[in-house]
């Protein structure tokens, strides 16, 4: 067997999430349908996380193994070509080792969440970003993402329904910027960690807006974190905004 790694775009607007769902159209399932008709069998793919139905991704990584010997640049034309006209493409494909894994030897994952405040509705990117009226102060959305740094339970800004082990992880990054949009402001949060919880990064966001719209200080964030209790969150924003941006290895396939 021949393994591959595979860097993926897609837009999730079409999808109930990337894993593979019955009855259903997931990022996953549409992927692994292409590659049963390029290789004539059908194949499994592993990736490096989950997105939910509605979340989109610059750089969501995936491994597959083939019995074929393929030339790369072959492989993913050929996954393209079966992939038409789904919104999903394989941006990058390299030869791994079995030693790889898309999910495992992954060090960082990165989000990019995109919020747009803005009186007119989005025309150009709907679906693209998450829409918000109010004027924001990305002063205070910077002073109230300091509080989330580092080692914490997580337990505020984790889904009810998550399944993960512990609710503590490391949050390494999450940096607000703003960029010129027209007619208003978009809000970029670039949120990096080893890996995160279920809705973690929308509850980030959603909390963090209304800490720059007014309604909280940047302190209730960490007074909100230390409550430990899901309650305490604010509003989880929409899945629409979010992008799995990249990925982290030690050794990158793709470079």
């Amino acid at each position: 067997m021949h393994r591959y790694a595979l860097k993926i775009e897609y837009n999730g607007a079409p999808y109930h999430g990337w894993q593979r769902q019955v009855d259903l159209p997931s990022v996953q399932g549409m992927i692994e349908q292409a590659i049963g008709k390029v290789a004539g069998s059908a194949h499994e793919i592993a990736a490096a996380g989950r997105t939910d139905a509605g979340v989109h991704a610059w750089a969501q990584v995936a491994h597959v193994d083939m019995e074929r010997d393929w030339d790369t640049f072959r492989l993913s034309e050929a996954i393209n070509y079966h992939l038409k006209p789904n919104p999903i493409a394989i941006i990058g494909c390299a030869k791994v080792t079995e030693a790889f894994h898309a999910r495992f030897s992954a060090v960082e994952r990165r989000y990019i969440f995109r919020m747009v405040s803005r009186r007119a509705p989005i025309v150009h990117e709907a679906g693209l970003v998450w829409q918000v009226k109010p004027p924001l102060s990305l002063e205070a959305m910077q002073e109230g993402a300091k509080h989330l740094l580092g080692y914490h339970d997580f337990t505020t800004f984790r889904s009810s329904i998550c399944q993960g082990l512990t609710p503590f992880k490391t949050l390494d990054r999450l940096d607000v910027s703003e960029h010129p949009y027209p007619g208003g402001a978009e809000f970029r949060f670039d949120v990096r960690a080893r890996s995160f919880l279920h809705n973690q990064v929308r509850s980030f966001v959603g909390t963090l807006e209304r800490v720059g719209a007014g309604h909280l200080e940047p302190s209730d964030v960490k007074r909100r974190l230390e409550a430990c209790a899901r309650s305490a969150c604010g509003p989880v924003s929409a899945p629409h905004g979010l992008y799995l941006a990249g990925v982290g290895y030690e050794d990158d396939p793709f470079e």
